[in-house]
């Protein structure tokens, strides 16, 4: 039955697929001026070989945008047979890489670069086929083309103008248009539906305009290649950049692919991209023989393989199975294809080539030069140069990273505040130097020190400033994250008396180590609560906002927590820290003793049934935590007669819900705890029961999944004990993970999308 199911799905999978990559297939042909069987050619050989042989059981591969220029320029100066040849040449040099197992190096390279290459692939695509659309030709440059774009556009407007136009209009109004088609007709995707409405119309209107032209026979147009007579050395230069820009290329889609599946609960098998690359390898090799062009592993299909429920590789199998016959037994209808009709198919595919997501992403890691520069470079130069452009700028943020530092002098008050941060080496000395030279004479100064590397000629200048500026009167404070070498080496050397701040990692400490950096720095803000308070946002501004702001401003638009996370008001308990979490992650809900009211009893809280409701209802949590700790105050009070002496107080009356944990003490291996750590586990569990008996809660239960969950945190020990609901025991958790499925291991985060970059993590 299992086998049946996945057949079934994986034949509707492949059809969609088919239905994608016919268009795209001849698009590109058409785009590299190949013969557009090339293109279909191509298509059956990258489903059924790569599919069939690489390592990845979703990936469809097939003709791909990304060495359009590439091939064009090999077709434009050596002929297409000759570019046949260094196809296959290509396609054995992948199988050497694949041999070779060094399919992982490829992914070394820089994301930056990769979608600056494709990006800037993407816009001569763009650009060249904007002239075909306007009823020219494009030139064989991308300066050219951008040149003579605007008399084209003032001067040229004839029917094909009209076909290219409509065909970008339905592909983006497709996902609109789509929701009032029959439903028969909504599995037909964006591009198939645009290219038949540009052909219908231009037959309706009788145009006379540039059309496909496609062999009667598939077969008679496969010819043999022919290796060149002159200039091997730009033969040599072209295997070389298929064979990197391909393998990279279906690497990056692999990886993309199976984290989509992944996110989609489908676990096809693990991924071996020494085997993909081999797959690709022997798909381009016949692929050059068979006079197509080459072969890497696409995204846009596998994506839609994906999302059109496929579950093995018969579906990209299949793809090609139905590529061959359309090209067998349906070509003729291809000739009534308008050249300008797959042109505008391109231009959308080339614009979105440029990936604002990653655009995104990537100015958010500072690599947006990288991005930038390789773009430009394939635009004005050729990809080669474009590539080994970005390599270069990537290669001078590295180093400006590692040897760069970034000084700042900030003024407190009187006081004055040196930051440091990054690595200070010899060339930092010029501007250390400068921003020293502007704290006033005997003042007090505080130098923070967050960098990596300290070099001696660093070191003795520092060194030598502070003893100079404790000369003439003034105060110095070091203060050193990371480590404490330069602080210690230089009180062996003063052996003076100076105040040191002890390594505070300062977006993480309590608030009683605040109140101390207050006061060693000479803070304008008094030691008390709202000082230390006011000291702690300050620095959450300066050091962890800039961080985090990214995250944030994606949880702007509403929130999917991973769990309610129910916990006492003990200032000791910070549930994020416990649980490693971040925001967006926990709905927390804390109230004395950790307590659910009993549903429907006296002395409900209101507030507490409300998040209930809210977390199962409205968020639809898929886990529910209840964590107890030691030391808690509420489970104090229930074991002395404090509460007996006043029965009406507001705290006896909420206690209530907890006093059945007396009758459950002592708790399976807790017998030889203290009557109040048992009392405090023994709650845990009856608060989970009457948990459980929340309507809210009980409906989610029957509904499905929803997990109850129960921890205690040992304080001193700083340990948390999972609650095993089959032995009634509390566990640890490394032993309470191993009932648990790997891939519920570790709740969901906001940044566990396939498109979306985890957020920096915070320097100490």
């Amino acid at each position: 039955m299992a086998l049946r199911a996945h057949l079934r799905a994986d034949v509707q999978a492949s059809l969609v697929v088919f239905l994608v990559a016919m268009p795209l297939s001849l698009g590109i042909a058409v785009a590299t001026g190949a013969p557009v069987a090339a293109g279909l050619i191509a298509a059956v050989i990258g489903g059924i070989v790569a599919g069939a042989l690489g390592g990845v059981c979703l990936q469809v591969s097939g003709p791909a945008a990304g060495l359009t220029v590439v091939i064009a320029g090999l077709i434009t100066t050596y002929g297409w047979r000759v570019t046949c040849a260094v196809t296959a040449a290509a396609g054995v040099l992948q199988i050497i890489f694949g041999v070779s197992r060094i399919a992982r190096a490829a992914l070394a390279v820089s994301p930056a670069i990769v979608h600056g290459m494709l990006g800037g692939i993407g816009l001569t695509i763009a650009i060249g086929q904007l002239h075909v659309i306007l009823g020219g030709a494009p030139d064989a440059h991308a300066i050219d083309n951008i040149v003579t774009l605007p008399g084209r556009i003032v001067n040229s407007h004839s029917g094909a103008t009209l076909i290219g136009a409509m065909t970008i209009a339905v592909i983006l109004l497709w996902p609109r248009l789509v929701r009032r088609l029959p439903s028969g007709l909504r599995a037909i995707p964006a591009p198939l539906a645009a290219v038949v409405v540009g052909t219908t119309l231009a037959a309706a209107v009788h145009l006379d305009l540039p059309r496909v032209d496609l062999p009667r026979s598939i077969l008679g147009s496969l010819s043999l290649p022919a290796f060149p007579d002159r200039d091997w050395s730009g033969i040599v230069l072209g295997v070389l950049t298929i064979a990197i820009v391909a393998s990279m290329e279906s690497l990056l889609s692999a990886v993309a692919v199976e984290k989509l599946a992944t996110t989609r609960g489908r676990t096809p098998g693990r991924i071996n991209l020494d085997r993909e690359l081999l797959g690709q390898g022997a798909a381009n090799v016949l692929a050059g023989l068979a006079g197509g062009l080459p072969v890497t592993g696409v995204i846009v299909r596998g994506s839609t393989n994906v999302a059109a429920g496929a579950r093995t590789r018969a579906s990209a199998v299949l793809h090609g199975v139905w590529v061959a016959l359309f090209a067998l037994f349906f070509g003729g209808a291809v000739e009534w294809i308008p050249l300008s009709a797959l042109a505008g198919l391109l231009v959308v595919v080339g614009v979105r080539l440029v990936d604002v997501a990653h655009l995104r992403h990537v100015r958010r890691h500072g690599e947006l030069p990288v991005y930038v520069v390789t773009l430009v470079g394939v635009v004005a130069l050729d990809l080669l140069q474009g590539v080994a452009l970005g390599m270069l700028t990537a290669l001078g943020l590295v180093l400006r990273r590692v040897l760069w530092s970034n000084i700042r002098l900030v003024a407190s008050g009187q006081a004055w505040r040196v930051d440091v941060e990054g690595t200070l080496s010899f060339l930092s000395l010029p501007r250390l130097a400068r921003v020293l030279g502007r704290v006033p004479t005997g003042s007090c100064v505080s130098i923070e020190l967050v960098v990596d590397y300290l070099d001696h000629a660093a070191f003795d200048h520092l060194h030598a400033w502070c003893a100079e500026h404790e000369r003439a009167g003034g105060q110095v404070t070091v203060d050193e994250i990371g480590h404490t070498w330069f602080r210690s080496s230089r009180e062996d050397q003063a052996k003076r008396r100076r105040t040191v701040v002890p390594h505070l990692p300062r977006w993480f400490a309590p608030w009683s180590q605040w109140q101390e950096l207050a006061a060693s720095h000479g803070d304008a803000h008094r030691a008390d609560a709202a000082g230390t308070m006011l000291v702690g946002v300050a620095e959450f501004h300066r050091r962890t906002a800039p961080l985090l702001r990214g995250t944030l401003g994606e949880l702007a638009d509403g929130q999917r927590p991973s769990a309610l996370f129910l916990t006492c008001v003990d200032s000791r308990v910070v549930p994020n820290i416990i649980t490693s979490s971040g925001p967006g992650d926990l709905f927390t809900v804390r109230n004395v003793g950790n307590i659910v009211p009993i549903a429907g009893g006296r002395n409900a809280d209101l507030s507490v049934t409300a998040a209930l409701d809210y977390a199962v209802d409205v968020l639809r949590v898929p886990s529910i935590v209840v964590c107890g700790h030691s030391g808690c105050g509420a489970m104090q009070a229930l074991l002395s007669d404090d509460l007996d002496r006043d029965p009406d107080s507001a705290l006896a009356g909420w206690l209530t819900h907890a006093r059945a944990a007396l009758a459950r003490m002592p708790l399976p291996g807790t017998e030889m705890l203290s009557p109040l750590e048992q009392l405090g586990r023994a709650n845990v569990v009856l608060q989970l029961e009457h948990l459980s008996g929340h309507p809210a809660v009980r409906r989610a239960l029957e509904r499905g999944p929803l997990e109850l969950v129960g921890l205690y945190f040992d304080i001193p020990a700083a340990h948390t004990w999972v609650l095993d609901t089959a032995s009634g025991r509390f566990v640890d958790p490394s032993e309470a993970l191993t009932a648990v499925p790997p891939q519920r291991r570790r709740p969901p985060r906001r940044w566990d999308t396939p498109t979306a970059t985890p957020p920096a993590p915070a320097r100490p």
